[in-house]
């Protein structure tokens, strides 16, 4: 809890505000995206007035303290550009309290701001995201993680590529001109870039990036795919893609710059590298 009242104040929350080691935190978090997004603010104009409203779901799984930091920035993200949002919290039984970090988030900014799902155990993504879905109201909604990997400075973006495009999902991309990773060892880089090469040649969606989970949805276009996918961990992202090509669903890109976790540790392990394959295999026959 000792990170929530920093955002309490939020009107006149700055950087120098808070202590010491938030302070070094979101700098160090925030100049690993500077170079990327200038480019791309150089040429966007500023959203002065968008009356729907954006629901943003993150499912969590120990994600103590990152969870507020996120939050913080979205909150700066969505405010600044004049936004409706709310923030949809999935938490499956986290065993370091990422709950109760939520609950003390939602004291704070209301229960119309934040809206959380406790789930009895580790459920997985796909049934987070649908579980997220049901309690959110948003006429658009946002995927994204929680670990600070996706930096919210790029949804205005998206909004920007879904107005001009009338796309109806628009998907953050690490593999076109101007997107990148950063932080990542070698091995993690092959193993993303291969897993994302094979599933382009294999299943040919139609978007360069199979794997990323930072995606802006039109609500109509989530809701008829959902029900459909039935991957689980990393392949469920791709399965989303597929399926919504084969219903003539438009996509859209962004290019993102995916910075690794400050805080806490990967959930990719060679069972999540199994998933994926047999998950690709599957599409790639029954689809």
């Amino acid at each position: 809890r000792k990170y929530v009242p920093l955002l309490k104040h939020r009107k006149k929350y700055t950087i120098n505000n808070c202590c010491e080691s938030s302070k070094s935190d979101i700098h160090i978090y925030e100049r690993c995206y500077s170079c990327t997004c200038s480019l791309h603010q150089q040429n966007f104009a500023k959203i002065d007035s968008i009356t729907m409203k954006y629901s943003i779901i993150l499912p969590t799984y120990n994600e103590r303290e990152n969870l507020p930091i996120i939050f913080y920035l979205l909150n700066k993200t969505l405010t600044e550009y004049k936004l409706h949002y709310e923030v949809v919290v999935v938490d499956d039984s986290s065993p370091d309290n990422t709950f109760e970090v939520a609950q003390s988030l939602q004291d704070v900014f209301g229960k119309e701001c934040v809206k959380i799902v406790s789930r009895e155990g580790k459920l997985g993504l796909g049934s987070a995201y649908s579980a997220g879905l049901k309690v959110s109201t948003g006429d658009r909604i946002i995927l994204m993680d929680a670990d600070l990997s996706h930096h919210p400075k790029f949804i205005p973006l998206m909004i920007d590529v879904m107005d001009k495009s009338h796309v109806d999902i628009v998907s953050g991309t690490r593999y076109r001109k101007g997107g990148g990773v950063a932080g990542w060892d070698f091995k993690r880089k092959l193993i993303s870039t291969g897993a994302n090469f094979l599933a382009s040649f294999l299943l040919n969606p139609g978007a360069s990036d199979l794997t990323g989970s930072f995606r802006l949805y039109e609500r109509r276009a989530i809701e008829k795919i959902l029900p459909k996918v039935r991957s689980k961990g990393y392949a469920f992202q791709m399965e989303i893609l597929v399926h919504a090509k084969k219903e003539n669903i438009f996509i859209g890109e962004v290019p993102i710059t995916f910075v690794d976790r400050i805080y806490g540790e990967s959930k990719l392990g060679s069972n999540e590298i199994i998933m994926y394959i047999k998950g690709l295999l599957q599409l790639l026959f029954t689809t």
